[in-house]
């Protein structure tokens, strides 16, 4: 069961697109797809695929939630020479799945090691190569790298056991190193890609209850569990903070999940208060807050960018088994879509200037062809 509906006031940056009904359990990992289509939804009833468009589930072949254990992370990665869209995620129980969208069947499955809780996994979406490459962090303290290949077969690389970190978030490094965040100890660790050695280490001011990783502008943020969310340079070796995105004090410390959105302009994370901060990356300051609920817990959350578009999707634990729970998405606004919110704040003004309601309107009918434009004109100056 799913509703849809869409926010008009114009002074708002998202719009919430859908909220989707997830009949029990607890969801504790979110996924969109590459291309924006399909939402990953897992926890401790298996996983579901939503499709964002027409906010219908997808029928999935097995779950196998039994017996594998919680969903307690996921990413979708895309599968080369072909771009398939592949759904990676892991299980309480230390098993790695993965299942192919375009026959939404699983293709391979594998329990590493002891069988001990997957805390993240993520996979390196800068490599070129046919196989794709999958870091694995476990409860245990263990780091393992895999290699699925072409022939949907799944090859260890190398494991390390960590000294004293606990990984809570992975990620990869522009030539395979890879990035290691500790949850206890607020370690950040980075290890060398082809062997696993410890490259560099060194504490942050906080115990890390989630990580995100932007290459793109050498940064990372963290939840840390207290007071926001604070944000780091990934190679800097005076090891400071460059800034807090201060939320309400919390009643409770648990990790929340955090994000980055819109190209890396802005920073996503949850609270325990209902709602879904988004804060200026570079200003520091708050621009908008996202109601998921009326209050309790928003710990998962998970963005995406596409043709100028973040969506984000939000997810909370349910304090009952037999609870309902609530998976909402929400997309930043177009130019589009902020234009005909003028538009409609105009109609409701008693004397609206003529000429700015004619300009207002033409603008918005004759913007995607003006872009068009725009794109063509700059493809010529390029070329």
């Amino acid at each position: 069961m799913s509703s849809f509906w869409i926010m008009a006031k114009s002074n708002q940056r998202y719009k919430l697109l859908t909220c989707l009904s997830v009949p029990s359990g607890s969801v504790h990992a979110l996924a969109i797809s590459n291309d924006g289509q399909v939402l990953a939804c897992g926890g401790t009833e298996g996983v579901k695929l939503w499709d964002i468009n027409s906010h219908k589930e997808l029928a999935c072949s097995s779950h196998r939630h039994e017996s594998r254990g919680t969903v307690s992370c996921a990413a979708w990665t895309l599968t080369r020479p072909t771009t398939a869209e592949t759904l990676c995620y892991g299980t309480g129980l230390g098993y790695v799945v993965f299942l192919r969208r375009s026959v939404i069947d699983e293709i391979c499955a594998r329990r590493l090691g002891s069988g001990f809780e997957i805390t993240c996994l993520s996979w390196d979406s800068t490599s070129s190569e046919a196989n794709t490459w999958i870091a694995v962090g476990m409860r245990d303290k263990i780091v393992q790298v895999l290699l699925l290949n072409a022939n949907s077969q799944l090859q260890s690389v190398f494991a390390v056991r960590l000294d004293n970190t606990v990984p809570k978030s992975v990620a990869f490094a522009d030539n395979y190193d890879i990035y290691i965040f500790g949850l206890y100890d607020g370690k950040f660790i980075k290890l060398e890609g082809k062997d696993g050695t410890v490259v560099r280490e060194f504490s942050c001011q906080s115990v890390i209850g989630h990580a995100a990783v932007n290459l793109k502008r050498g940064l990372f943020v963290v939840d840390n569990t207290t007071d926001g969310f604070t944000m780091y340079r990934l190679e800097d070796e005076g090891e400071e903070p460059i800034r807090t995105f201060t939320t309400a004090v919390p009643s409770m410390s648990v990790p929340k999940q955090v994000a980055f959105g819109e190209e890396g302009r802005v920073v996503a994370g949850g609270s325990d208060n209902g709602l879904v901060y988004i804060f200026d990356r570079k200003a520091g300051e708050l621009l908008e807050t996202l109601r998921h609920a009326n209050g309790g817990l928003v710990q998962t959350i998970a963005t995406c960018d596409l043709n100028g578009r973040c969506t984000i999707a939000s997810a909370g634990p349910g304090k009952y088994h037999n609870q309902a729970m609530d998976v909402r998405l929400c997309a930043s606004k177009s130019v589009q879509d902020t234009l005909q919110g003028l538009l409609v704040a105009m109609a409701h003004v008693d004397d609206p200037d003529p000429a700015i309601v004619v300009v207002l309107d033409l603008v918005f009918w004759q913007l995607p062809f003006l872009l068009l434009a725009f794109s063509l004109a700059t493809a010529c100056l390029l070329f």
